[in-house]
């Protein structure tokens, strides 16, 4: 069953993104693979771009749901009532909590792919490769110019942690509860640790495999830095409607 499983992974998302990689690493100038990995990340984030849209919508409704939530926990003396009337408050305006594991479901995977299709290097397996496809008889490794992706680079490591930090200070929630509350909340606690720990953790991983990866992880964040500003001015701007 696991080997079956393994088959279906690499022959549904490893072998057409390392083949879309080759391909657009075919077409553009100088054959370079670092402008070929962010355009591979623009187009995969797009093709995924209505569904992260609706859960980034969603998050955002909910974190301004957050006051009557709390009124809700409040008044309810039952988990059933609690439950109920959560829900009844969520289909009032129109949003589904759960409609973000969908993205997740389809985002993992396709992530992993791409991991090890940038964390196991060149030269890329002949066999993975389309038939149809032309292999570029040079592929331009160093991304502009001088900054190898086969190999781990400091710079890179540390501008996928900044961006990584960047974006998950921007999905952040605004500072509206008082210090007492913020230290009470666990869950805000935890977002705090995992604002300054994950961007840590990604410059360890990002030191330790191929730059390809680091150079990924930045564009990926940077879309994503994008995205998340864009919901957030048109989400004040409906707001203000």
């Amino acid at each position: 069953m696991w080997i079956f499983i393994k088959y279906l992974f690499h022959a549904i998302f490893y072998r057409p993104l390392l083949n879309g990689l080759l391909f657009l690493t075919s077409i553009l100038p100088f054959h370079d693979l670092g402008f070929a990995i962010i355009l591979l990340t623009i187009i995969i984030r797009l093709m995924m771009f209505p569904l992260t849209h609706k859960t980034l919508r969603t998050q955002h409704i909910m974190k301004k749901l957050e006051p009557e939530i709390k009124k809700i926990k409040e008044g309810n003396k039952s988990r059933e009532e609690e439950a109920r009337a959560t829900m009844e408050l969520y289909k009032a305006h129109g949003i589904n909590p759960f409609s973000g594991f969908l993205a997740l479901f389809i985002q993992f995977p396709l992530l992993i792919a791409l991991y090890q299709v940038f964390w196991k290097g060149l030269p890329f397996s002949k066999e993975d490769i389309y038939k149809f496809l032309p292999i570029p008889t040079y592929i331009n490794t160093h991304f502009l110019g001088f900054i190898p992706l086969d190999k781990g680079s400091i710079g890179m490591a540390a501008l996928a942690a900044l961006s990584q930090y960047w974006q998950a200070r921007l999905a952040m929630p605004p500072k509206s509860n008082t210090l007492s509350q913020q230290k009470s909340d666990p869950a805000a606690l935890m977002q705090k640790q995992m604002l300054y720990m994950f961007p840590v953790l990604i410059f360890i991983l990002g030191f330790r495999l191929p730059a390809a990866v680091s150079l990924y992880w930045t564009a990926m964040n940077i879309f994503a830095i994008v995205h998340e500003a864009i919901v957030r001015k048109s989400s004040q701007h409906g707001s203000g409607n």
